[in-house]
């Protein structure tokens, strides 16, 4: 069994790039379910955000599992491979472990520490539970991911000087505009991102905000805490005339914002300037509407430059952080070493009863009629050999399990006593694929 992890994020690939190969959220069960069908993985995760497309694989071979992850993505979105290779990074064993910990934790997103990617981790690990995706490597490596984000949390103060995603897109807004007093501002989209970035504005000065959402009674539920006002989606093209500035955070899979719309809304506006901020992905917002004379798009890349300052407060925090990661990697690697130990020493075991009880029997169809008294006693003598015999390999292979030499250990034994095939079928009962 071996973790392989392959994808792209917001270092590796530009926006452009990330949202062909994005995963909507209510549609991820077939692609999950092509990868353990036909690319031959295990068991299998898809996490699909705003920075990142990763999919993690438990496979049989790392190179293989590799290979079969890119040629995954490339034929699900219908792009050639040669066109993807130089934005994917392939992680696998323990840097996998440590990438995935570190994805949860927060630690490698372009706003290091924001909280939203912890949910969107915990989704990505319920659609494959809910698909039967996820099997024992799987649960066990998630939970450990989750337990090791929520000690960061705890432990250490990362979070609390963390700015988030909507947070730096206020911050955009602030710089372009130089206040938000006075100014009227439109969300399109309802979400926990559209529900951050109403807070940060209304603190910035913002006026008044406007909430357009698919579901209507989302935005009318979001806007209810501040005074807002709803709008209807099929209407919201209507109402940009009256907005200085609009933040798109939506799950549309196409342009929501078109230039042909921007341009009639820029006429009714007699060109007063007009901001939009794309923090989706897939992009709602048209990118030529940047042609448009006082209208400026800035998409999710753009908001780099305004995290840089928060890194060198959030150093410190990270140190302690990457610590907990490591011992949490400690952890779960223990628990991996086990699963090839514990099934090594049911075959062992297995194999010295079968012999003690054949050569038990011999020896009593020799002896004759015996009592049941001398029958329980040469029974007890003769598993005593056995549990003697088996104390010391037994103690060893368990202590030495999470050390280097645990691994030859255990291969070793196997060897030396030809259980290969019993300890793979000890451990396929014991990942549930047996009978």
């Amino acid at each position: 069994m071996n973790l392989v992890i392959v994808g792209l994020n917001h270092n590796t690939s530009p926006v452009e790039i990330r949202e062909k190969l994005s995963f909507p959220a209510d549609a991820v069960g077939a692609p999950l379910k092509k990868l353990t069908s036909t690319y031959g993985l295990n068991e299998a995760v898809i996490l699909s955000t705003c920075n990142r497309v990763e999919v993690l694989g438990i496979t049989g071979d790392v190179e293989k599992g590799v290979r079969q992850i890119k040629r995954f993505l490339s034929d699900f979105h219908n792009i050639p491979l040669s066109h993807l290779d130089e934005h994917l990074y392939a992680h696998s064993g323990e840097d996998a472990v440590r990438h995935l910990f570190r994805v949860a934790a927060g630690l490698d997103s372009m706003v290091m520490g924001e909280p939203q990617i912890l949910g969107q981790v915990k989704d990505s690990y319920g659609f494959a539970v809910e698909h039967s995706t996820a099997g024992i490597v799987v649960n066990k490596l998630f939970h450990k991911a989750f337990q090791a984000a929520k000690r960061v949390r705890t432990e250490t103060k990362i979070g609390e000087t963390a700015l988030s995603v909507s947070f730096a897109a206020v911050e955009l807004a602030k710089k372009i505009f130089g206040e938000l007093s006075g100014k009227t501002a439109m969300l399109i989209g309802a979400g926990d991102m559209a529900e951050l970035a109403a807070r940060h504005l209304l603190s910035g000065g913002v006026r008044e905000i406007m909430v357009a959402n698919r579901t209507y009674e989302k935005a009318v539920e979001l806007v209810s805490g501040f005074g807002g006002t709803a709008v209807m989606f099929k209407d919201f093209p209507r109402y940009l005339k009256n907005a200085d500035i609009v933040i798109a955070s939506t799950g549309a899979t196409n342009f929501v914002i078109r230039e042909e719309d921007v341009r009639e809304v820029m006429k009714e506006r007699k060109n007063m300037p007009m901001f939009f901020i794309d923090i989706s992905v897939p992009r709602n917002i048209d990118p030529l509407v940047n042609n448009i004379d006082n209208a400026y798009v800035y998409d999710i890349d753009d908001l780099k430059g305004v995290v840089q300052a928060n890194l060198k407060e959030r150093a410190k925090e990270a140190e302690d952080a990457e610590r907990i990661i490591a011992e949490e990697i400690t952890n779960f690697y223990r628990w991996i070493k086990s699963l090839d130990v514990v099934p090594t020493i049911i075959a062992l075991r297995r194999l010295c009863e079968e012999i003690r009880k054949q050569e038990l029997q011999k020896a009593m169809n020799t002896l004759g009629d015996l009592s049941e008294k001398d029958r329980a006693s040469i029974e007890a003598m003769s598993s005593a050999i056995v549990n003697k015999i088996l104390h010391s390999p037994m103690t060893h292979l368990k202590k030495d399990s999470d050390k280097i030499e645990g691994d030859r250990y255990v291969d070793t034994v196997r060897k030396l006593f030809d259980i290969e095939d019993t300890a793979r079928e000890a451990m396929k009962k014991a990942n549930g694929d047996g009978e």
